[in-house]
């Protein structure tokens, strides 16, 4: 018998197309979308209200199978929570269960490793991977949602997880039009590093998420140094999109910018960033780096002052920001952290990171580490 398909991985056009020879009355494919689509089962037997000869003949040609749960953390002290989930092929990903007051967040991956390899991400060391099928994205999501009850209508999803969501666009796309049948797509947001062309495809669909763009450093010198990929994808070009990138009334782009102490993080480089984006509508989401062993012994969390400086230039400058200052820290919840405590990471990537930064030493318009301006 030939391997069978996971009806999650079918654009809904197909699952109706492919369930409508074996399923009668048409009516019931309706109930099947229903079972899939907002309540997120992963067996047939869990379809009650379908016939048991029916349910049968589904499992015989197909599968709802969602990745295996391999370990979830303890919760740590905002109650965050993340999830470490195998695929038939034996790769890893990583999710995260973020409790907010009245509602929750998902954090999904996109993809088993990233081509991306930012520097100061720990995914970047396991190369890059493959894309995630549509049904390895939505397990994720309904795994959790359905482990912690929590209703759709109290639900944000980010994809901040593991990958760069868009070198996966189309499965992502696919997903989120699932993710659209019980959550609006302004409670979902899409982090990218930046490729161009995603942002344009993304920009020509009728139903966008909110758009997450990780900026990281406020020149295209330094940018390109911990993000290698941005060397194909360039600062001014990307900001001429975002300038184009169309938005609904009350939505902003947000800008990520991870700080790495004495590297990005002093006032100049706030004002910097500030005439950067400026007569953009977008808000800075200000990220201390999120320490690990796996990482660069020079990359640091810069200090509380540190941070509080950073973001008062920002605020002097007329720019909105957040600072992500704690969430997840316990439970190692930056991209790849679980991972890479569960699996060993490969020796050249390791060697690749190992020497401190070109532009961190000769870069004239930055202070030294430890160097404090007020």
């Amino acid at each position: 018998m030939s391997e069978r398909l996971n009806l999650y991985d079918f654009a809904p056009d197909r699952l109706r197309s492919e369930l409508s020879g074996i399923v009668s009355p048409p009516f019931r494919i309706k109930q099947i979308e229903e079972w899939m689509y907002v309540r997120g089962v992963d067996t047939f037997e869990a379809m009650t209200n379908l016939p048991k000869e029916t349910r049968a003949a589904l499992a015989q040609r197909f599968t709802i199978e969602f990745p295996e749960v391999v370990e979830i953390t303890p919760p740590a002290p905002d109650g965050s929570r993340k999830y470490l989930f195998k695929l038939s092929d034996g790769n890893r990903i990583e999710s995260v269960y973020m409790p907010m007051g009245e509602r929750t967040s998902v954090c999904l991956s996109s993809q088993a490793g990233c081509a991306v390899g930012c520097t100061f991400c720990v995914t970047g060391f396991f190369g890059a991977g493959r894309n995630l099928t549509p049904s390895e994205i939505l397990g994720q999501f309904f795994t959790i949602q359905r482990e912690h009850a929590v209703a759709p209508e109290q639900m944000n999803i980010v994809f901040m997880g593991m990958g760069e969501p868009l070198l996966n666009l189309d499965n992502v796309v696919q997903s989120l039009e699932v993710f659209y049948r019980t959550i609006a797509p302004k409670r979902i947001t899409l982090s990218t590093s930046g490729i161009i062309p995603g942002i344009e495809a993304l920009a020509a669909l009728d139903r966008r998420p909110n758009l997450a763009v990780s900026i990281n450093a406020p020149d295209r010198p330094r940018r390109e140094e911990i993000m290698p990929i941005t060397a194909k994808y360039p600062l001014d070009g990307l900001m001429a999109v975002l300038r184009r990138f169309p938005l609904e009334k009350g939505r902003d782009i947000t800008i990520e910018y991870v700080l790495l102490a004495g590297y990005n993080d002093s006032r100049e480089d706030a004002a910097v960033l500030a005439r950067l984006i400026r007569g953009l509508d977008a808000k800075v989401n200000a990220i201390p780096l999120n320490e690990d062993e796996n990482l660069p012994a020079w990359m640091k969390r810069p200090s509380e002052e540190a941070i509080d400086d950073f973001v008062e230039a920002l605020v002097r400058n007329g720019v909105q920001v957040t600072v992500r200052r704690s969430k997840g820290r316990a439970i190692a919840a930056a991209c790849g952290q679980l991972r890479g405590k569960n699996q060993p990471l490969p020796r050249k990537s390791l060697v690749r990171y190992a020497a401190e930064p070109a532009v961190k030493r000769e870069s004239p318009s930055h202070r030294r580490a430890g160097e404090r301006r007020r």
